[in-house]
């Protein structure tokens, strides 16, 4: 959810929510209860429904990634490091690097990336971000 609202799917989101408001507003006093209840959960969709879907599938996925898990970058790339299987990503591979305002974002593409947090990163954030982007753009 934390860049949802900064895409294309947050504008389009954020529009349908006003629409449903506008809806709302403009015919609450003249429909009957089953199209109430179809404004009502218009309005729910983007406001409630799709977070909390968004929040069970992330629960989900987070559920499959090992435990013991470590990142190590170095002139190679980027090792993968588990308890069962040890994996090199080029930096040749690596798509795009994105930094949030508690977060680095490394993309391998469109579907598949890797979120670095604050609390992960042993050294300054701004100069891990700058060692990645001069790798990453090599």
């Amino acid at each position: 959810m934390y860049g949802i609202y900064g895409s294309m799917v947050g504008v389009v989101n954020i529009i349908f929510t006003l629409a449903m408001l506008g809806l709302i507003v403009r015919f609450w006093g003249s429909v009957n209860a089953f199209l109430k209840i179809l404004l009502l959960f218009g309005l729910s969709l983007f406001i409630l429904i799709q977070p909390i879907t968004i929040y069970f599938k992330s629960k989900k996925q987070i559920e499959t990634v090992p435990q013991e898990m470590e990142l190590v970058f170095d002139n190679k790339g980027m090792q993968i490091n588990t308890l069962s299987q040890n994996t090199t990503i080029r930096w040749k591979k690596i798509r795009r690097i994105v930094e949030k305002s508690d977060m680095i974002i490394i993309m391998l593409d469109s579907n598949q990336g890797f979120i670095i947090t604050n609390r992960m990163i042993e050294t300054d954030m701004e100069k891990f971000y700058n060692y990645l982007v001069s790798k990453a753009n090599k």
